[in-house]
């Protein structure tokens, strides 16, 4: 190796002058040793600063804040350099020293101490904890909260139930048997008497099933979502299905039954009510004519009649309304017209485009969709009643400011607020579809930009922990922002006379994940905790295209706190819902190995959805060791009591 060294080039904290080549230097290498010295003194200060918080922490988890706090010390700069160096040296580049930092450190130290020719003494008092013992703590640490791992596969799985378990036991039972450790309650929806329902069964399932099957009932806490729409008009859409072609495979069929009965047609997958005298004297081959809602002109025909009513077909698109009068000319006393009753509804929807000003109000009072249609900014629409919709929660009305993005839906629909009224907020949509999106009720929004104070745990929320006390195992705080959250669930929890019950942090907003490491010291101070990386809302608010960074870093901060993770949001997805997975839903789902939990949503086909996920895992989990990130300076979070520095770009 060429001898570069200078005096006044130290490396700092650990950097070195310049990569080895084959030769060996031994004043490059004590220049490497006395930055790695440097670096080993700024994880002990950093573990001294951090003492309050490290105090704080519950006996089981001493080690762990002590190791986390020494992680955030190494991973404070860029140590890029140092690994090529290290790695060229043939000595541990640090690449895997998250659950054992300051550990980690001293074996490289050592190694570099006796490759030059220098005395070394072991420093395991300062030493959080090692690699075996960070393991097994890690591990000690997932049993707690989610329970022992199901033979042969280490990850569990973790089910949201759908509101048919709060009294179909063969359901809750078929999930057990399919592989659910887990079951999510989700409290936004159903109440505390289909929750109870719901974990009576889970536990009863779980006896019949020999094994434990844990409970988490997820609080709803402060989302923002849009308020209700008016129902759409009474519209059925009778529709032949073709092939490529166009040619006809099989018409559309409809139920004709007597108004107000309720006995299905047999064959019939949708149904209308008519007159009964009308109704009574047709017959199979009979033709039945109308104009459409559209004003065109349709037929049926009846295909067979008995007790209940009529099946009719029609090889013709129709839409069938309110005021649509069936006429069959048929002899005798009977009337030959009727009206249709029990069409169905359709949801109110607002459609949106690209330049549409929403409205955005404070009450929750239903918005007209007639007025709803998309309209451009030009004059004669800005004259007229923009499309509203109510917010959930209209005290963020004041937290907001002009230019500040806004989305809904997950993201699907984009827009800016341009003016900010003590009642309402006027958004210009900036992303959609050229075709439009549908923006219908009870959809999320986020406010990315927008620095938001909400309490984390609304006055349902805490009415519903007093059912979570009772019947679960783990309660997930969603939307949780800062310490201060954590601190007011556990001490609800207390008041409840169950200090000892499961959290789970819900990392879903941008000032979650940057207040990330104070929300992992808060969450220390009880016996049994965890996260989940509900990837869902962190993509809206940092970024799709940020995403696959910030769960990464999430996943390693969670590492070096000993703190297990569900790993949630569209797992597995559109293999739940329509029984054919994507390809790169499959990668998704393996990525699933690096957390201790993964967490999939409910859908017709979720025990298939369950089955390939057990797949995945028990292959996956003889490969996922292989892993070497590279230590680029994380400036997405600051430490507690520390400012933020300039973010990284």
């Amino acid at each position: 190796m060429t001898k570069t060294r200078h005096k006044h080039r130290h490396p700092p904290h650990g950097q070195p002058p310049h990569q080895p080549d084959d030769a060996w230097d031994e004043a490059e290498c004590k220049d490497v040793i006395a930055g790695l010295w440097a670096l080993r003194a700024d994880m002990q200060a950093n573990e001294t600063r951090l003492a309050p918080w490290l105090r704080g922490a519950d006996a089981t988890w001493q080690a762990s804040a002590r190791n986390l706090a020494h992680y955030l010390a190494l991973r404070r700069e860029d140590r890029r350099e140092l690994q090529e160096w290290l790695t060229h040296a043939g000595v541990s580049s640090l690449g895997r020293a998250e659950s054992h930092a300051m550990a980690n450190l001293d074996k490289v130290l050592g190694i570099l101490h006796r490759l030059s020719g220098q005395p070394w003494a072991r420093h395991d008092r300062d030493e959080a904890i090692g690699i075996r013992s960070s393991r097994k703590l890690l591990e000690r640490h997932t049993a707690d909260l989610l329970g022992p791992p199901p033979e042969g596969r280490a990850v569990r799985i973790m089910v949201t139930l759908p509101s048919e378990a709060a009294s179909d036991f063969a359901l809750v039972r078929h999930l057990v048997a399919s592989g659910m450790d887990i079951a999510r309650i989700n409290c936004a929806h159903d109440g505390p008497d289909e929750w109870k329902a719901m974990a009576s069964r889970v536990r009863r399932a779980a006896r019949a099933a020999g094994r434990p099957v844990r409970i988490l009932m997820d609080l709803g806490g402060p989302k923002l979502r849009t308020g209700t729409l008016a129902e759409g008009p009474a519209l059925l859409k009778l529709r032949p299905e073709r092939d490529e072609f166009g040619r006809i495979v099989a018409p559309a069929l409809v139920g004709l039954r007597a108004a107000g009965a309720t006995m299905p047609v047999a064959g019939a997958p949708v149904h209308v009510g008519v007159d009964t005298d009308w109704l009574a004297p047709l017959a199979a081959g009979d033709r039945i004519v109308f104009t459409d809602a559209r004003g065109a002109r349709r037929r049926l025909e009846v295909l067979r009649q008995d007790e209940t009513g009529v099946l009719a077909a029609t090889e013709q698109t129709a839409y069938l309304a309110a005021d649509t009068a069936l006429r069959h000319d048929h002899k005798g006393q009977a009337p030959r017209h009727t009206a249709l009753t029990g069409l169905p509804r359709r949801e109110g929807v607002l459609h949106l485009t690209r330049g549409t000003i929403l409205r955005l109000t404070r009450a929750d009072a239903p918005a007209d969709t007639r007025a709803a249609e998309a309209r451009p900014p030009t004059a004669k629409a800005r004259s007229a009643t923009p499309p509203a919709v109510a917010c959930t929660l209209p005290e963020v009305f004041a937290q907001v400011s002009a230019g500040e993005r806004i989305c809904f839906d997950d993201g699907r629909i984009g827009g800016v607020i341009k003016r900010v009224h003590p009642d309402a907020l006027d958004v210009e949509i900036t992303h959609a579809r050229d075709s439009g999106e549908k923006l219908a009720g009870d959809k999320g929004i986020n406010l990315p930009d927008s620095p938001l104070s909400l309490p984390a745990l609304t006055d349902k929320d805490l009415a519903d922990l007093a059912v979570a006390a009772k019947v679960a195992d783990m309660v997930g705080l969603s939307f949780v922002q800062q310490a201060a959250d954590v601190q007011a669930l556990r001490a609800r929890l207390c008041e409840l006379g169950k200090p000892d019950l499961g959290v789970v942090l819900k990392i879903e907003t941008r000032r979650a994940f940057e207040h990330l490491p104070e929300l992992l010291f808060a969450a220390m101070a009880g016996p049994c905790a965890g996260i989940m990386i509900a990837r869902g809302d962190l993509a809206v608010e940092c970024g799709y295209e940020r995403l696959a960074e910030v769960q990464e870093e999430i996943l390693w901060a969670a590492e070096a706190a000993h703190m297990p993770v569900i790993w949630a949001t569209q797992v597995l997805e559109t293999l739940a819902k329509t029984g054919l997975p994507s390809r790169a839903e499959i990668t998704d789902a393996a990525m699933g190995e690096r957390a201790e939990c993964v967490m999939l949503n409910k859908g017709p086909h979720i025990t298939e959805a369950m089955r390939t996920l057990d797949d995945i895992l028990r292959r996956m989990q003889a490969h996922q060791s292989k892993k070497r990130p590279l230590l680029r300076a994380l400036r997405s979070w600051e430490s507690p009591g520390e400012a933020k520095p300039a973010a990284t770009p």
